[in-house]
This record gives C-alpha cells, structure tokens and sequence, in this order.
C-alpha cells in the first residue's frame, strides 16, 4: 500500500477537550508518524503520514474527534512524505 502525508487544522471545539492527546492515541494505534499542536486562534494543527489506509481512517476519525470535542471543519490537503519518527503532541 502506499506511504501518504496530510496536514490540515481542525476546527471547532477542539482544544481544552483532550484533542491533541486522543489524537496521538489514535494515530500510534494506526501506527502513523507525524504531530498535532494547538494554534493560538482556537483550532488544531495536524500532519501525519503513513500507510493510505492508515491515513484515510485517522481523517475520519478527526470529523468527529474524542468525546467532548465538537468538530465544525476539518481541512486537509496532501503533503510530501517526510518520514517523521513516530507521532508526538508539540506545545
């Protein structure tokens, strides 16, 4: 299967929601690398990358997100693979 990248924002209510950390749970478990950062104007950043299958079910999962999150946008566009280790949570 191929190696795909996306990076996008999210937006909503996605931050003081547990976002970022259910995020990075959920991204290890589909065993993608990449990173997810709260902005300062209220929306999530993300960019990830991995296995197409891997990449399409994180996308529909960031729709909705964790319990408590309330998704109202989710824009993701594709981006060249840059073989990141692993998945971490930036501040």
């Amino acid at each position: 299967m191929a190696i795909v990248g996306r990076h996008g924002y999210v937006e909503g209510r996605v931050q003081g929601v547990g976002f970022r950390q259910s995020t990075a749970v959920e991204a290890r478990r589909l065993q993608l690398s990449g990173w997810v950062r709260n902005l300062p104007d209220g929306r999530v950043e993300i960019s990830f990358e991995g296995e197409e299958g891997a990449v399409h079910s994180l996308a529909q999962w960031l729709e909705h997100g964790p319990s408590g999150a309330r998704v109202v946008l989710l824009t993701l566009r594709e981006r060249p693979v840059q073989d990141a280790p692993g998945f971490e949570i930036r501040r």
